[in-house]
């Protein structure tokens, strides 16, 4: 996401850091799933139930960065109009395609392109069954109208690349309905009367849903509630003068509530879970850009400052690192990779995908982003 409304040349080096946790915890889960890092290296280094739940919960990722979009939608709109009744939705809408949609095409461009080539990890499938080159109409008409979830639970999981795209959807629908939500309610309270259904409803809609994860993890009620969390946040920010002493005591007591709530799982805890780690990354943004970075600081050192490059690109990463992995599957498959070549391998692969996202976002993403919001907004 990008700072609607704050000067482009601060940002929030927590917020970046935070989202670099959440990439890295997708990174590491979608590498596991096909290379088994708990079988590798890392098990001499880390217990292997630990490193198990490590790379097994990295979903909780996506919940984070729906607390944060939530967090940073309401705190630019509110930098930005004042009153969140008061949003423009074309200025709204259109930095909003200028932002998402152009690599999002292009990211599509390629999986297609490579899946009607024949490309084994970018094809379709349902139940085994290849599909034909049709349906990827169907597929990209999903992504880019926002149902791909549905879509999903529907048929399955059916292509390895746009699988993941599912999320977009979530984050699109709310994009196309707060604003509108704002509009029509008006007055602060009544959104944040609203958030708090979403926050209700979140857990009643996976209970009702627990044994399938195409809907406790990928429905829209089940994510809307993260969404809601960071939304609360950036309201209460904005009404209430927490302090620093405080801050800092919810900062330390977030993070280890999101420590023991990533570790104890979703496996058992598809309920509530979720819940938990929202709540907890909300946390985590309080007074979030109350000290925003200069431009030429530097934030911080060495792994940190990695963290906080990899949030920073973050969405790019999310659109491009799964076309990283299905053509280095392609080249070594599952189960083919020695246990030796694991971490070198994830290794390449971290490397590979942000090379592609520092490229695409510096050469692509970003020039046209900012052409598109001139023009669209002029």
């Amino acid at each position: 996401m990008s700072h609607m409304g704050l000067p482009s040349t601060t940002r929030s080096s927590r917020i970046d850091f935070l989202r670099g946790v959440a990439i890295c915890l997708v990174l590491l889960l979608h590498y596991s799933l096909i290379y088994n890092l708990v079988d590798s290296p890392l098990s001499r280094i880390f217990p292997a139930k630990w490193l198990q739940l490590a790379v097994q919960n990295g979903n909780y990722g996506v919940t984070i960065f729906f607390v944060i979009s939530g967090f940073l939608i309401t705190s630019n709109n509110l930098v930005r109009y004042k009153r969140l009744g008061d949003v423009r939705l074309r200025q709204f809408y259109a930095l909003r395609f200028s932002r998402i949609i152009p690599p999002l095409i292009l990211a599509l461009i390629v999986i297609v392109g490579l899946g009607v080539l024949g490309v084994p990890s970018f094809g379709n499938s349902d139940g085994g069954h290849d599909l034909p080159p049709s349906f990827f109409v169907v597929a990209v008409l999903s992504v880019l109208t926002f149902w791909h979830n549905v879509l999903m639970q529907a048929v399955g999981y059916f292509n390895y690349c746009l699988n993941i795209y599912w999320s977009l959807s979530v984050e699109e629908v709310f994009y196309l309905t707060f604003p509108l939500a704002c509009v029509l309610l008006k007055r602060n309270r009544y959104i944040l009367g609203l958030c708090v259904c979403a926050m209700v409803a979140g857990p009643i809609y996976r209970g009702l849903h627990r044994d399938d994860e195409l809907y406790f993890m990928y429905g829209y009620a089940a994510c809307f509630d993260a969404i809601a969390f960071g939304c609360l946040t950036a309201l209460c920010c904005r009404e209430f003068d927490i302090g620093p002493s405080a801050s800092r005591l919810i900062w330390a007591a977030a993070g280890a509530g999101l420590a023991a709530g990533y570790f104890a799982g979703i496996e058992g805890h598809e309920v509530l879970g979720f819940s938990w780690v929202a709540l907890c990354s909300a946390g985590l943004l309080v007074d979030a850009l109350d000290a925003l970075d200069a431009p030429d600081e530097k934030r911080g050192l060495g792994p940190a400052r990695v963290v906080c490059w990899f949030g920073k690109h973050s969405y790019v990463l999310y659109l491009f690192h799964i076309i990283v992995l299905a053509a280095m599957r392609d080249l070594v498959p599952k189960g083919a990779l020695p246990y030796a070549y694991k971490l070198p391998y994830f290794a390449l692969f971290l490397l590979l995908s942000a090379l592609f996202a520092g490229a695409i976002s510096r050469y692509f993403a970003e020039p046209l982003n900012a052409r598109l919001r001139w023009y669209l907004t002029a």
